[in-house]
């Protein structure tokens, strides 16, 4: 449930932007890895290194992992040969975008989330389409969006709630299906049963469930297909969580908006509708998990709030948090991190952190030990 940016060419070294999935701000301390992406799924957890090879670990019982076996990972293994530029975990499944521009999918099916044109679940990458433009996907927990080189906008699985934002009268969709007809997408982010997106005019856009706000339309009624957030043409990226959301724009300034039950909105307030300010103007990228958030500042520090029972705030403590706290003194955190009940950042030097919930060994130790602050992850 991350977000990531469009990219009108796709190459080992290109770099998503999460989702999940949050975007790289207007200023940022330290550059990502070279083509380096991490994704983490409720118990699981992918990376893609500089070199443009696929590894991932954790809980493996729907084939998420995509080594051909149902069988849990306690350290990274590799995902076949191929090179790839991105890849995003939802709850039980996995997707990614190869260098070339292809799309795939595998793990858990049951709502035709991997988009093959069927409900059953895949233990090895599966290819969406036979297309080869796509730019970037997001996995949610049983819907996915990408959107392709050519702007469009495109969503497949579950649409109960309207999630894949064309049409109430799809309640699954086993395939990709556009997302109306505009082509200046630039990102697409998948929560719960909402989605959001930006477009290249700075426009932010969200539709689905609306219960919490997590669309932050000033309302509590869904929306079947994208609708406008608010009238500012300076967002530069969102990301979806659980039931809320949050953004930032490209004065530096982060919102976020939606339930706030564990204090996810890192304002301390209750749930809110629309968008409010967290802090001062001090952020270059955010990513919204189940009910965790965590973003950079401008100087390469990391901060996380929310949900922390199994310590994925990274503060040494299993206490939840209402405002920011800093994840230790580290100034050299990368725009590649993602949050869920465990959290997982690149640094600077291409090494590779994960904490929080461990009970499917999905911080890559080799245990099954709950970690409250970082630990390295060694990636063979």
């Amino acid at each position: 449930m991350r977000t990531f940016m469009a990219r009108a060419l796709l190459t080992a070294a290109a770099l998503t932007g999460f989702a999940l999935s949050g975007t790289t701000g207007p200023a940022a301390a330290a550059a990502p890895p070279a083509g380096a992406t991490v994704a983490a799924g409720y118990s699981h957890t992918c990376a893609v290194r500089g070199d443009a090879s696929l590894w991932c670990w954790g809980d493996n019982a729907k084939g998420q992992l995509g080594d051909g076996t149902t069988i849990k990972k306690t350290t990274p293994v590799r995902v076949g040969a191929a090179s790839w530029a991105s890849v995003d975990a939802g709850t039980s499944y996995t997707c990614g975008v190869q260098t070339g521009g292809s799309l795939w999918c595998w793990g858990a099916n049951t709502r035709g989330q991997l988009g093959d044109g069927t409900t059953a679940s895949r233990n090895t990458p599966t290819r969406v389409g036979a297309t080869a433009d796509w730019a970037s996907v997001s996995a949610g927990d049983s819907h996915t969006c990408g959107v392709k080189t050519d702007g469009t906008l495109w969503c497949w699985g579950f649409n109960r709630l309207s999630q894949l934002g064309v049409s109430s009268s799809v309640y699954t969709a086993t395939t990709p299906l556009q997302v109306g007809t505009a082509t200046n997408w630039a990102s697409v982010t998948t929560g719960f049963g909402h989605s959001c997106g930006t477009r290249t005019d700075g426009t932010l856009w969200c539709w689905g469930d609306n219960g919490d706000g997590q669309l932050g339309l000033g309302r509590l009624t869904a929306a079947t297909t994208p609708a406008q957030v608010g009238t500012g043409t300076t967002w530069s990226a969102v990301s979806a969580g659980y039931a809320f959301a949050c953004a930032t724009r490209t004065d530096a300034t982060l919102w976020c908006w939606g339930d706030n039950g564990y204090g996810q909105l890192g304002t301390g307030t209750t749930y809110q509708t629309a968008p409010v300010q967290v802090g001062a103007a001090v952020w270059s990228r955010v990513d919204a998990g189940f009910n965790t958030v965590c973003a950079n500042r401008v100087d390469g520090s990391l901060w996380c709030w929310g949900n922390n029972m199994t310590g994925q705030v990274g503060d040494n403590s299993t206490t939840n948090r209402t405002v920011p706290v800093r994840v230790g003194d580290a100034t050299t955190w990368t725009a590649q991190h993602v949050t869920g009940y465990h959290t997982c950042g690149f640094r600077a030097d291409a090494a590779l952190w994960c904490w929080g919930n461990n009970a499917n060994s999905q911080l890559g130790d080799g245990t099954t030990t709950q970690r409250s602050t970082p630990a390295q992850v060694t990636l063979p």
